[in-house]
Formats: structure tokens, sequence, C-alpha cells
């Protein structure tokens, strides 16, 4: 098996150069455009491999292949963009591999990302690469949107509700299918498979950004993706706005099988749906609803009172912080 060490950089980057856009590749850096009166939107993740995806490199269960790590790894920030309302111009990888590496692994990475990059309207533009003892990436997606469009978290306002896209719980739900195939093997089919592919393969939700441009007049709306889980979402927003909020349990789209409280506890904590979670007014909050079929709805509102609440059985209970995930 070719690994990188066999490789060498310059014949690694050559195998790569197909997975690029080929007009802006190969200069020290990529030069682009913005579409007239937009402003530049950046975001930057790093993902590592056992920390975020598992190709079995360091003892951790395999629960992805070298395409899905790819895509997702790029899905999750395109997933940024879509929660600041822009739309993406181009990325760059930073690829940080060990000597025997596979080369064979890094080029489905890339190709993961040239799928999801092309499924979006964008490519990859630059990067680097360089040995390292763990597999990681640093990805960088360069956006734009009309200033007065882009999405902000400290806009919400009390008399707001909260509305979210996408079932909440899904990708948690898909790990535990991939981590525990016994457990995995009484779900029904259909329903695994859709948990595992909302692991694999989010969808960011880039396909409203139009909608929220056209139809939201500015300021009204705040927003955020819920990567880090729809709990830590709303607390971020509240926080950001110096409001409150109280999530409405029965109204949460979650994963509809087993226990109830379980799939709850999914939807709050699990993390990375990378669905938006978006306060606006409940008449821009029912319009969006209806736009998006049954992509969207609304599961709470947000109050005065700097406290972020569940209504569950009708009791008020306190969402909980040091359940949130922290890398740190």
């Amino acid at each position: 098996m070719l690994t990188l060490a066999d490789c060498g950089e310059l014949e690694l980057i050559a195998r790569l150069r197909p997975y690029c856009h080929r007009e802006l590749i190969g200069d020290d850096a990529a030069v682009l455009s913005l579409p007239p009166a937009e402003q530049l939107v950046v975001s930057t993740d790093v993902l590592v491999e056992g920390v975020h995806f598992s190709l079995g490199m360091t003892g951790t269960p395999v629960t992805m292949t070298p395409l899905d790590v790819g895509w997702r790894s790029l899905a999750a920030n395109l997933s940024d963009l879509a929660a600041m309302g822009a739309l993406p111009l181009g990325l760059t990888v930073g690829l940080a591999a060990p000597r025997n590496c596979p080369v064979a692994t890094i080029e489905g990475i890339y190709q993961g990302m040239a799928a999801c990059a092309q499924a979006y309207g964008t490519s990859i533009i630059g990067g680097d690469t360089c040995r390292s003892s763990v597999l990681s990436l640093s990805i960088t997606v360069l956006g734009s949107a009309p200033p007065e469009r882009i999405i902000y978290r400290d806009r919400a306002q009390a008399g707001d509700v909260i509305v979210v896209t996408g079932v909440h719980g899904a990708s948690r739900a898909g790990l535990e299918c991939l981590l525990y195939p016994q457990w995995a093997s009484t779900v029904p089919e259909q329903l695994r498979q859709a948990w595992i592919q909302a692991h694999q393969r989010p969808q960011p939700r880039l396909d409203l950004v139009q909608w929220l441009r056209h139809r939201v007049p500015p300021p009204r709306l705040a927003g955020m993706d819920s990567s880090d889980g729809l709990a830590a979402a709303v607390l971020q927003l509240c926080q950001a706005s110096g409001v409150g909020a109280v999530l409405w349990a029965e109204k949460i789209p979650m994963v509809g099988y087993g226990d109830r409280l379980q799939a709850l506890n999914w939807a709050l904590y699990g993390g990375e749906d990378f669905e938006l979670v978006l306060c606006l007014t409940p008449e821009l909050a029912q319009d969006l609803c209806r736009a998006a079929g049954d992509h969207a709805a609304i599961v709470g509102e947000i109050i005065p009172e700097k406290r972020v609440q569940l209504k569950l059985n009708g009791e008020l209970l306190a969402v909980q912080p040091d359940q949130l995930f922290q890398h740190f």
C-alpha cells in the first residue's frame, strides 16, 4: 500500500490537484473577487482524527470512510457560513498527516471534500500539507453576504420565537449505531441508515440563505448553527442578546424511535446536526416553516428574563450548561 512516505509531498500535491479549482491552484495564493456590495465572511475549523472523526488510525472504532471524513469536514464549515447568512466563494485546506498514512486515505478525503464543495457550488482554491503524528485538517471557508443581511447572534428580542431546521439528535443517533452495532440491529433499517447518513454526510442549510435574505427585513433575525447541540445554540444566542428562552420539548423534532427522554437528551446535547437555530418574529417564523415544509419547526420563545429553560410535561427545567460539549 502506497504511503505518504513512499509518495513524497510533490507527488501528493499532484495527486490532489484534480480535486481543486484548476484556475486558482498553482500560485502562492488564490485571488478572489467579492460580489458587488458584499462583505467577506470567513470561518475556520480544525478537525482531528480520534476527536472529530475516526478512521481507526488512533485506536478508536472506525465510524467513517475517507470520503465521509472529507464531506463532513467541509459540511461543518459550510454550516458556519449558512449560520451567518453567507454563500461560499471557496475554501482552503491545511492537511497534516503521518508518514505512514496511506495515500488512498488522503485522496479519499479530498474526493469527499470536492464532492461536497461541488454540491454547494464552491471549490478548493488552496492549502498546505505537512508531516504530523496525527491526521488532521484545517479548513477555512470564504463566503460573502450583503452587510445588512449578515446574521448575528446578538439580535434576539423578547417576543421572538425559536425556529430550528431539520431533526435534532439524528447525528448522535447515527454515531450510536456505528459504535454499538448490536443496539443498531434493533433499529428499523430505513431509520438506521437515515441516522448514519446524518452523522457521516450532513447537509449544511445553505438552501435557506437566499430565502432569509429576501424575506426577513434586517435586523430582525438572530441565529447560529447547532454544531454543538441545540441547547448550546440557544444558550449562546441568549447570552449574546441579553435575553432568556423557553424551549418546548414536545415541539423539538427528534429521532422517532426508542426512549423519548434519550432522544430529547441527544437533541439538546448530542451536537453535530449542523442545522440552523434562528430567532425571529412569530409571523416570519411561520412564513419560514411554510417555506421549508417539514424541515423547520417553532420550538420555543425568547423571554426577557435571562434564563434558559425547558418545558417538559408542564414543568420548567433549567437547561444544564455543564452538559454542553466543550473541548477543554
